[in-house]
């Protein structure tokens, strides 16, 4: 197994989003079952600064699911940082990263009041008009589970 998740771990900053993204779900699969994949965790946080929007998301995405398996409080640690990306350059991110917030705070209960605080005072307006009311509507959402 442990060749299988180096090959799938290589795959997510591949320049084939298809190829990244089926290794992205089957990783997802993976974290949610066992903790296999914390030790990859500083691999998955590192992602998240990448200046590659699909890279970041895919490390943002990954980093949720592995919250769960956090006893180093990695996560703790690096919170703030993370919750800039509600307001992520790429639109596209910032939604994704949304979405997963619930997932992030069900695992890390203690961050729950940051997450809330963080989605209630992003600023939108730096996304289209168009988009600010779903930035509303979903971060309304979040805070909401």
């Amino acid at each position: 197994m442990s060749e299988k998740v180096e090959e799938l771990l290589e795959f997510l900053t591949s320049r084939n989003n298809s190829q990244a993204y089926q290794a992205l779900k089957v990783l997802e699969e993976m974290s949610a079952e066992s903790s296999c994949l914390y030790p990859h965790m500083d691999k998955f946080l590192a992602m998240v600064s990448s200046g590659n929007s699909y890279v970041r998301t895919r490390g943002l995405a990954l980093v949720a699911h592995n919250a769960k398996w956090d006893v180093d409080g990695k996560v703790d640690g690096i919170i703030d940082e993370h919750l800039e990306h509600i307001t992520d350059e790429k639109p596209t991110c910032a939604r994704q990263y949304i979405k997963l917030l619930p997932l992030l705070a069900e695992a890390k209960p203690a961050l729950a009041p940051k997450i809330v605080s963080a989605l209630r005072d992003a600023n939108v307006a730096r996304y289209p008009d168009s988009m600010r009311p779903w930035f509303k509507k979903t971060s309304a959402t979040a805070c909401s589970r």
